[in-house]
């Protein structure tokens, strides 16, 4: 599925007839202000220390980023330069690089950028946003490595422990607002999940209505399964919805497709109504994937499976880049199979909603434009 075709929902992204843009951007537990400006053809990175001032020159076909200093930026400073960049020209697939020599080597062995055949170096938004480094909290430095192991008459490999605290967190421009994902905490969280499933809204697709003892019992089950990663979905440390993460080949999901090692799949409420609709949507369902996605490189495929009658949720996901794959009967519900390529989800970034208006389409990849 191509999201050049996609209906995608209608919210605000940075346009590239702005002027100024600006974002926040979190490489390697630093915090920088990203700011752009189109008329001046400049980026400027702010952090708590220090103020450097790039080049980028947008000739129509190609996006140039340059430091104009012989000495080299910080490496942190230059992932933060970078996203910058792709946020505020989100059509952009490529931004070409002009840097110092001695940064070319380390650049390109982490695959923040990419030499071409004339030597020329290259940032790709679609291995840019697969570094973990600039997202996840703490960064990953290797897989967690292969064992496989029986578990439940199952079969599968090893998982690591469940982190804590905050796992994710992303700068969402259109809402001038950062989204994040941190684990459950049971006597953090307690009450507001129990409020949460009492919603009449939730309640009716989710069915576990109950007391606090009842949902506590719940949670508790939740916490000692190690297939399993409850997180509680923030906007600027408010939180709003309920994420329930899991390895498809331990879950229920698994006996009815053909489930890889390292398959993920969710489950979602959002309980507070001031966090629902479309702007939020955009926010949460592209993170949610994108953080599964960054936390194991080798997962390759998302599923879901909401109830085949959740029109609202097929909708969403299908906007995001979920294909429909098959409608199937678990003994509790009729629910529908979704799924996600880990190649689609960043070849197309679905990471943000497509410009509502077609001459903000992304721009090709400027080495193979006639």
């Amino acid at each position: 599925m191509s999201r050049s075709v996609q209906a995608q929902p209608q919210v605000h992204v940075p346009s590239e007839s702005h002027t100024v843009a600006s974002l926040l951007s979190r490489p390697e537990g630093y915090t920088y202000q990203v700011i752009g400006d189109t008329t001046t053809q400049s980026l400027i990175v702010k952090g708590d220390h220090e103020r450097l001032e790039w080049s980028l020159v947008d000739d129509s076909n190609t996006l140039t980023l340059r430091w104009p200093q012989r000495s080299a930026p910080p490496f942190p400073a230059l992932l933060a330069a970078i996203e910058g960049v792709f946020a505020i020209h989100p059509g952009s697939v490529a931004l070409r690089l002009q840097l110092p020599s001695a940064l070319h080597t380390k650049l390109c062995a982490t695959g923040v950028a990419v030499r071409d055949s004339h030597g020329a170096l290259w940032a790709y938004a679609e291995l840019f946003w697969q570094l973990p480094t600039l997202w996840l909290n703490p960064t990953p430095t290797r897989p967690y490595p292969q064992q496989p192991i029986l578990e439940n008459g199952k079969r599968h490999p090893r998982r690591p422990p469940r982190p804590s605290g905050t796992v994710y967190q992303r700068h969402i421009a259109w809402l001038d607002a950062t989204l994040s994902f941190r684990v459950l905490d049971l006597e953090q969280d307690l009450e507001r999940f129990n409020r949460w499933m009492n919603d009449p809204v939730v309640a009716h697709f989710w069915e576990e209505q109950g007391d606090l003892a009842q949902h506590r019992e719940r949670l508790e089950s939740t916490l000692q399964n190690p297939s399993v990663v409850p997180l509680i979905g923030c906007i600027d440390g408010e939180p709003f919805g309920y994420f329930e993460t899991y390895w498809a080949k331990e879950d229920r999901i698994g006996a009815y497709y053909d489930a890889d090692d390292f398959d993920r799949g969710w489950h979602v409420l959002i309980g507070e109504a001031a966090f629902r609709g479309r702007p939020y949507v955009a926010a949460w369902l592209p993170s949610i994937s994108h953080y599964l996605f960054l936390d194991d490189c080798r997962t390759q495929r998302l599923v879901i499976e909401p109830r085949v009658d959740n029109a609202k949720m097929l909708r969403n996901l299908a906007q995001c880049g979920y294909a429909h794959v098959k409608a199937f009967d678990f003994p509790h519900k009729r629910a529908m199979l979704g799924m996600q390529l880990r190649e689609h989800f960043f070849n197309e970034r679905s990471w943000i909603p497509l410009p509502p208006h077609p001459g903000s389409a992304p721009r090709p990849d400027p080495r193979f434009t006639p």
